[in-house]
């Protein structure tokens, strides 16, 4: 069995439980501290087929399914980015009443080490706690965030691999 990491991102927000909650599961528009990815599914029963896709629809970045939905306390998916061969993580999403708001907890587990995968989640954990944080607190994320999502639009359609392209990635089917 290849080598795993665990990865663990943690901030609270000043907010509530509720709108976090709906930051991370909505599907009827694109949620921006996911970098600006929407979310399509079917249900949120598990087993259900999750996908994260452009707003206009054409490229399906990340693909998984539901393994737990536990409003508006617990979130937990599997996860493989289209554009890379390594195999599927889990991703869970924490969130916990404390003082001054809500702790959220980003855990991806059995990443597999040494990847693309692994530097992506890396670097997207932190981010992710950030721009959802303050989305929630301020109503749309940072100035800079705003404007790498502007450059994503414009090189996005260049830069990322006919793989990706939602024909390939249907909502209806699911890895197994």
């Amino acid at each position: 069995m290849a080598e795993t990491v665990k990865l663990v991102s943690k901030i609270v927000i000043d907010g509530s439980i509720e709108d976090v909650w709906r930051e991370i599961t909505k599907t009827d528009e694109p949620q921006l501290a996911m970098f600006g990815a929407q979310m399509h599914r079917l249900t949120l029963d598990s087993g259900s087929p999750i996908r994260m896709r452009t707003p206009d629809g054409k490229y399906t970045s990340v693909v998984g399914e539901i393994l737990e939905a536990n409003p508006p306390f617990r979130f937990s998916h599997t996860m493989k980015f289209t554009a890379y061969d390594d195999p599927y993580c889990r991703v869970t999403y924490d969130l916990r009443e404390v003082p001054g708001g809500v702790e959220f907890t980003l855990t991806s587990e059995e990443v597999p080490a040494s990847t693309k995968t692994a530097k992506a989640m890396t670097q997207g954990g932190d981010f992710i706690c950030r721009t959802l944080k303050t989305i929630v607190e301020r109503g749309r994320p940072s100035l800079g965030t705003r404007l790498l999502y502007r450059v994503f639009a414009v090189l996005g359609p260049l830069m990322t691999p006919s793989r990706s392209k939602t024909t390939h990635w249907p909502l209806e089917t699911t890895h197994g």
